[in-house]
Parts: C-alpha cells; structure tokens; sequence
C-alpha cells in the first residue's frame, strides 16, 4: 500500500488539528497518508472509542461537566496510578457529551483554538472516514488501529479483542487484503488474535519498560529484550512488523544527537518482520539536537533530515504527527536515489 516507505497518520495530523478527530484524519488522508492511526479504548458498554488513554481528563472537556464530577477517581493502569476520568466508566452516549480539546498546549498553540467543536469518535467511524476516502481518492486508505492496555481491560470484563474482531466482522474486514493493520504494546492479545483475523499484526515496542502483559505474568522479559535476534524471531511466529521508538533503530548520545543504527532494522528483517517507526514530529522538542533549529520547544526544525536518516537506514514505514513533512521527505528520499540503501534481500509485503 502506497509507496514504500509508507506514511502512518499517527492520530491523525495532529501537528495542524486536534488528534483522533475527523478534521484530523480528514486531512491527512488529503495530505498523502497511506493509513490513518486511531487508539482504541473500551466505554462501560462496550463500544471501541478513539482515545490515546482511557483517563481524559487531558484530551477533553469532561472536567467541566458538573455532573460527571463524582466519577473522578484513582486507578492503577499497567501499574502507574492515574487520577482522572476513565472511558470504561462512561457509556458511549455520556462520552458523546463531551467535547475534545488539544493535549499538547504549550507545544501546539495553533490547535488550542479549536476545542469545543467535537466529539469522541467510535472505530466505526474512522473506519467510515477511510472507507469514504477509498472511494472519492480511488486509492486505499488504511486503518492502522492500537489496541491500548489490553490486559488492563480484560481484567473489567471488556476485552478489546472480542470488540475489534465484533467490528471488523460486522464491517467485513476481518479478510485478507482489507487494508487493517492491528497494533499492541503487548504481546499475548497479538498471538490470540494471530489466530482470529488475518490481518496483519505488529508489535509494538519501547525503549523503555516491558510489556504490561509479560510483566501481570512474572515473565521477566522488557521491550529491550524483544530486539534480539531469538526473540525476533519468536514475534514473528504471531506478528507481520515490529513498531519500534525512533531511538531502538537510530541511537542518541548523552546530548541527543543521532549516532548510529543499533542494527534492529536488519535483525527484524532477517526475521521476515517490518519495521514502522514511532514517532516523527516536526517540533524541536521531538528532534534530535543536530536536526533543531533555534532553541524554541515548539518551534519546528528540520524534520525532514530526520525522516532521511531513518530511510536510509531501511525503515518500512514512520509513524508521523506531519503527514506533509513525511510524503516530502519520502519525495526528496525517492528523488535522489536514496532508496538503493535499502537491503536488496528483503521486500515488503504488498499491504506494507
């Protein structure tokens, strides 16, 4: 899908609109995206909502709705307690009631001004947002969809899988082909729905931590582990593609700069694995020291330089906050024959 490596619009475009929104996706799939990228979490009556974490208190108004107030609370999630508002806590049409606002103020003053005007989206609706733009582009539009703290929710009664397979059944993606893409920072809902959909799968990763699953069973094993050769290849008996942070494939030093590839890009690819990187922003808070320019957070820097580095260093695909700045850097990468640094003994598949 698309032209390799492939654009993700992570949230949306969330650079120039609030995330997980419909003016978000809208415009990334008219930016060039190949898919568009929603977070899924569960309300009370278990419908899939579009949410980066099910305590909302960041992303939207629910604060200043009185009579929500007695639902504020503590809970202990993947074993970091948050205080907050909760999805799970809310049917869908209570969460309807709200409006959402842009979780990243100081960085994104741009996007501040357009609170208040929507609401929460459900799967289904970005599903209708890609299925709609399929149509009208006569190009595919895929769905790249997170399933967030699986464990955490299963343990409430509403496991995200049965939902996102009830989804995909009712809307008849759940086929080879669909342009569905079913991501997970952990690893035991990925081999269950290994054997459930035949989408593609990919494993999410950290530099940091473990996969809350491993760690609710003792299993001693963190994200740094998973980057070996031998567990490698053990993702790729459930998985299609690894999803790591930009750091696990291109090194920083102590004062940020990029140094060198870390080589996980060739070991998941001698695994038969993809690789989509997480996340390119444009803002010098998310750059590397040697691609920022001025000292100014939100400020953006020279991005594009980023995005040729990871490139060339054989990346499937980039998860991206800027839509525009990922296709032109794709442009640039293509138009000065970059694209021969990438291994010749490995392809992607056709829905990479």
């Amino acid at each position: 899908m698309g032209a390799a490596p492939v654009v993700i619009a992570h949230r949306g475009i969330p650079g120039f609109r609030l995330e997980h929104t419909r003016p978000s996706y809208e415009l990334a799939i008219a930016e060039g995206c190949d898919f568009i990228e929603p977070d899924v979490v569960a309300t009370r009556d278990g419908h899939l909502v579009v949410r980066h974490e099910n305590e909302i208190s960041i992303s939207t108004d629910v604060a200043a709705h009185p009579e929500f107030a007695a639902r504020r609370t503590t809970k202990w999630v993947d074993g970091v307690p948050m205080s907050g508002w909760f999805t799970e806590d809310f049917t869908l049409a209570e969460l309807r009631t709200l409006t959402v606002r842009e979780r990243l103020p100081h960085l994104r003053p741009q996007n501040v001004s357009l609170a208040g005007q929507q609401q929460i989206l459900t799967f289904d609706e970005v599903l209708d947002v890609a299925e709609q733009a399929t149509v009208s582009l006569g190009r595919p539009i895929g769905v790249y969809v997170e399933t967030k703290h699986p464990t955490y929710f299963a343990r409430l009664g509403l496991d995200l899988d049965d939902l996102l397979i009830e989804v995909l059944e009712r809307r008849g993606v759940n086929v080879p082909g669909c342009h569905v893409v079913v991501q997970s920072m952990e690893t035991a809902n990925l081999r269950s729905l290994r054997g459930r959909t035949p989408v593609p799968l990919v494993q999410l990763m950290d530099r940091q931590g473990a996969p809350y699953d491993l760690v609710a069973a003792g299993d001693p094993r963190s994200y740094a582990d998973l980057e070996s050769a031998d567990q490698l290849a053990r993702i790729g008996e459930y998985a299609d593609g690894i999803g790591p942070n930009k750091s696990q494939v291109i090194a920083r030093d102590a004062k940020q700069r990029l140094t060198q590839e870390t080589g996980l890009v060739a070991r998941a690819h001698a695994a038969g694995l993809l690789v989509h990187v997480w996340t390119m922003r444009d803002e010098n808070n998310f750059l590397p020291r040697d691609h920022r320019l001025g000292r100014d957070k939100a400020a953006h820097g020279d991005a594009v330089a980023e995005y040729l580095r990871f490139f060339d260093a054989g990346v499937d695909g980039v998860f991206s906050d800027f839509t525009p700045t990922a296709v032109r850097a794709r442009q640039v990468w293509r138009a000065t024959e970059r694209e021969g640094s990438r291994s010749p003994a490995w392809a992607a598949p056709a829905w990479a």
